[in-house]
């Protein structure tokens, strides 16, 4: 990614030292132990603005069929919830940063969910796979451009009633993210706000 240097949770391969821990939340009563390590996205923590997307969106359920994506899934939180909720869908979880989908791919083991989740690299998800539910928390700090072309690239991806959706931090350009979106096309609702965070709902 243009003018990215060093080591990133959005670095390919991650240099630091893997620092090993778990992390637990909840969603919806439902209690969940994940391991996460250093070099990957909210090593310590679920991030704030994931857990406000997991709590505000429209989650899946045992009805949702199809193909769900999580696009930067880091350790996996938002792709572990979205398989344990939609029995029916296959999650692929995707992420730029090999560490985060060695993580996914175990914490996905250990809730007995390998079957359902498919880790990979953006490069090898199968160009003929069409989403019905994209879930983002997307890395606003990768810059304008590179946000852009990520979400110009997987966002086409949906199918034709498909719905994406959004957590961005409002300090960090959440409202510019809105209207870009809405200049590029795409029907745009502010679904959520809370704590800082703007949760959007996109359709096409």
């Amino acid at each position: 990614m243009r003018g990215v240097t060093g080591d990133h949770y959005f670095s390919t391969e991650p240099t630091a030292e893997a620092h090993r821990r778990e992390v637990t939340f909840t969603v919806e009563g439902r209690i969940y132990t994940l391991t996460s390590s250093s070099g990957v996205f909210s090593a310590d923590r679920l991030d704030p603005g994931t857990a406000v997307l997991l709590r505000k969106a429209d989650l899946p359920g045992p009805a949702t069929t199809g193909a769900l994506l999580d696009l930067g899934c880091g350790y996996g939180p938002i792709a572990c919830v979205l398989a344990t909720r939609a029995v029916a869908a296959t999650v692929w979880a995707v992420d730029v940063n090999a560490r985060a989908r060695e993580l996914t791919a175990e914490n996905a083991a250990r809730l007995g969910l390998a079957d359902r989740i498919r880790v990979c690299a953006p490069d090898d998800v199968p160009a003929d796979v069409s989403f019905a539910e994209l879930w983002s928390n997307p890395p606003i700090r990768i810059g304008k451009s590179d946000l852009h072309d990520m979400l110009g690239r997987w966002l086409p991806r949906l199918t034709p009633d498909g719905v994406a959706w959004l957590v961005v931090a409002r300090h960090l350009g959440g409202d510019s993210l809105q209207r870009w979106l809405d200049e590029a096309g795409w029907r745009v609702g502010r679904h959520a706000s809370q704590k800082g965070y703007r949760v959007l709902r996109v359709t096409r």
